[in-house]
Order: structure tokens, then sequence, then C-alpha cells
């Protein structure tokens, strides 16, 4: 089961496609997701308890006082890295099912290490699918660079939506590490909107 995402809105709305084999892989809305950094967020702090290792043996240990900001980025994110106190550098990673987990690596709710431009979520779709996008769609963002990039990679299925966030012709990429306070009002994170993909497995169905 896929984490809580920050899934962003959609500015504009795609324009609806005839159902059928030949557009199943068109018209989809694209998503981004991050992970978010502890030293960009100073609210007041929470503890946290969770699971200390990624199999997680006891899952109420105390994993440490976050800023409450912090914590909800998490949860909205997936994954997010410590930078103060005695996990600094460590990930505190969160999934739905399980809660949150003390981990040395930003990973998926199945084990996967996160890798930027590469990983990717979303529901129907086999884990270890590996797609393109070929088509931005209508895009929000203020320069061409910006889907060129996206294009450019090769993007992995490793992981469901969490229920309520994700939906047919959903798909979520994860874009690496937050880099500035209020990432999401930059202009990198983006949506996109009538996109199209291009699936690199013959037997993937969305």
């Amino acid at each position: 089961m896929r984490f809580g995402l920050g899934l962003l809105a959609v500015s504009v709305l795609a324009a609806a496609c005839d159902a059928g084999p030949e557009n199943e892989w068109s018209d989809w809305t694209v998503g981004v997701y991050y992970t978010a950094v502890q030293s960009f967020y100073d609210g007041p702090t929470h503890t946290v308890r969770g699971c200390a290792d990624f199999d997680c043996t006891e899952s109420d240990t105390e994993l440490g006082e976050f800023p409450d900001d912090f914590i909800d980025a998490v949860r909205d994110q997936g994954t997010g890295r410590i930078t103060d106190g005695p996990h600094a550098g460590e990930y505190l990673n969160w999934s739905y099912d399980v809660g949150f987990r003390l981990d040395n690596q930003p990973r998926d709710p199945n084990g996967a290490v996160l890798q930027p431009f590469r990983s990717a979520a979303a529901d129907g779709l086999e884990p270890g699918t590996r797609l393109r996008l070929t088509d931005c769609g209508i895009i929000d963002a203020k320069d061409d660079r910006t889907c060129a990039k996206f294009k450019a990679a090769e993007w992995v299925i490793g992981d469901e939506s969490t229920p309520g966030l994700g939906g047919p012709k959903h798909i979520d990429l994860y874009v690496g590490e937050e880099t500035e306070e209020d990432l999401l009002d930059a202009t990198e994170i983006i949506t996109f909107a009538g996109a199209m993909l291009e699936p690199l497995d013959s037997t993937a169905l969305p």
C-alpha cells in the first residue's frame, strides 16, 4: 500500500478521452513527491513513536522529537531526512499501513530505496513496470526545460497510491530531496494534466 503523498492540485482540467485500449496510456494526471528535510521546518516539536527498523520488530519505540510541520510533511510525502538530534542523517519514513519507521535510506513501503527521477507510484500498475512520459499535456510550470527533464527519465513503478489519493490514470513521480523551504510553491514542483505515458514493458496494463 502506497504511503500518503503530497498530491498537488491540478490547475487545469484535461480533456476527456474516449475509453478504449488505444488510449489507455493517454490523458493521465501526473503529480510529484519528494523527501522532506527537517532543517526547513521550525514548528513546535512533538514526540514521534514507531518502528526503529524497517522490519518493525517493535512498533512503539520513541523515535525522537520533531517539528510538527516536518511530521506533517513526512506523512504527506512518505519520507523525510532528519538533520538534528541523535538520528541526524537518518530518515523518518511513513507508510499508510505501518506508520513511522527509522531507516538509513528513503524507502517505499516495500523496502525499495527511492531514486530521484526514477521511482514512481500508481494504482493498477504492477511493481517493476517501466514507463516514460512522452507528452506532458497541459503542464503547470513556466518553462519547457521542466517537461524535458521529466520526459528524459525512465520511471519504475514501486508502489500504489494511498486510498483516496490516487485512482485511475494517476501517477506520482519521485523528484528527490527537498531543496528549499516552501518547495510546494517552487516551479520545479509541478503537475501535468492530460499527459501521455509509454510503457516499456509489453505486459504492462493500467
